[in-house]
């Protein structure tokens, strides 16, 4: 099993499905402890790979080779916080779609409430204003993955037009339906609140009332995960239900990374559809670093550079070398940790997409707070980047990539 297992690892991250593996690889990779312990037992962590090598044209235009491992868009596992990528796209997207003059990213976002179940926000502590807005709502989910901030967006877009929007750029293997940390029933996630943006002076420049969603969405063959759960305080016995849950496969996260690094890489139904000023926005806060960060401020003991940099970073606190950049997305709840990400080494000219989903719950209860995230998780990561720069440093290209566009001033 183990000499099976190494040859589909070869195979997949390095290409070469018709040869046979050699046996310095095969003693390279004990060298990564935790990404050979979970390879090797890929049905206790649930794991799922995939890999893009990344070589480009005389034009420097991206061309694109990936490497599934283990990879299976039916199997469902709880997608946390990756779903926040999408949902900050999409609002840029709806932004540009109003056309109304005075919106933009800075204008005053003022959300209200007409359910016990809505809570308002009129003000936002952390932005310079004092005020929300959708670009300080993006910026907060993409720097420390902030809840409220893609609640409001949720709120914002309504569930109809999230999913008719994800299936129209090919990403048919999610369903968003769902406020985060905010425990509701699914009757009520299908209520949105009333929004109002005003400029300066107060004047109202657009408004949208409260909404219900047209559509009742469920996640496909009403999944259930671990053996038991806490609910509040009491343990119950058999699987928790996500099938009112979201669910964002690994392939379509792979697939939203791509997008919003090479868009000119899909036909233009699949792409974010964002003027050059949105898309910066979003990579420079992709790419970001929180103390990096005047607003929103944020203590860098908590949230220190590899918080939400998982692949390479992961098991690291001190300051991330400036000559890496990885543009991405986390996730982790329930026991998964979940990263897509455009992983780039100025210095060397290496870049590569990398995603991937493990699952560290030992004792398959869910809601206990015990989870292996540090002495598996955050590993796992750790070594499967690691390993993948260290193959991209090996591998000869024709032509080296100007990388200097993904540069941004902090």
């Amino acid at each position: 099993m183990k000499n099976l297992l190494y040859s589909l690892l070869i195979c997949v991250l390095l290409g070469s499905c018709n040869a046979a593996p050699t046996v310095p690889f095969v003693e390279g990779l004990e060298d990564y402890p935790t990404l050979q312990k979970v390879l090797v037992d890929t049905a206790k962590y649930q794991v799922q790979i995939l890999y893009t090598q990344i070589d480009r044209n005389e034009h420097g235009n991206p061309l694109f080779t990936t490497y599934p491992f283990n990879v299976d868009d039916s199997r469902y596992f709880y997608p946390a916080s990756t779903v926040k990528l999408p949902i900050a796209l999409l609002a840029l997207e709806w932004l540009e779609e109003q056309q109304v003059p005075g919106l933009t990213l800075e204008t005053t976002m003022l959300t209200d409430s007409v359910r016990p179940s809505q809570l308002p926000a009129w003000s936002d502590s952390t932005s310079q204003t004092g005020l929300p807005s959708i670009g300080h709502y993006i910026k907060k989910i993409l720097l420390v993955s902030d809840n409220d901030a893609y609640n409001r967006l949720y709120e914002l877009l309504g569930t109809d037009y999230i999913n008719r929007k994800l299936k129209e750029k090919g990403l048919p293997n999610s369903v968003i339906m769902q406020r985060l940390s905010f425990p509701i029933s699914p009757e009520e996630n299908r209520q949105f609140n009333p929004i109002r943006f005003v400029d300066n002076s107060g004047r109202l420049i657009l408004e949208i009332p409260a909404r219900e969603a047209d559509s009742t969405y469920v996640v496909p063959g009403n999944p259930k995960l671990g053996r038991a759960y806490y609910k509040n305080d009491s343990l119950i016995q058999g699987g928790m239900d996500f099938s009112y849950k979201n669910k964002f496969s690994l392939t379509d996260l792979h697939g939203v990374v791509q997008r919003t690094i090479f868009p000119e890489a899909f036909v233009g139904m699949e792409r974010f559809n964002l003027n050059d000023e949105h898309r910066n926005f979003v990579l420079q806060n992709m790419s970001m670093l929180p103390r990096e960060s005047e607003y929103p401020s944020y203590d860098t003991t908590e949230f220190y550079d590899s918080f939400s940099k998982f692949t390479k970073f992961g098991t690291e606190k001190g300051k991330i070398d400036p000559r890496f950049r990885l543009f991405n997305k986390t996730g982790w709840s329930y026991g998964h940790l979940i990263e897509g990400g455009y992983f780039v080494d100025f210095e060397s000219g290496v870049e590569f997409f990398v995603s991937a989903i493990v699952y560290v719950n030992e004792d398959q209860i869910l809601n206990d707070d015990q989870y292996e995230t540090d002495e598996v998780g955050l590993p796992f990561f750790a070594e499967l980047g690691e390993y993948l720069y260290q193959r991209e440093l090996k591998r000869k290209k024709q032509l080296t990539p100007d990388l200097s566009k993904m540069k941004f001033v902090y």
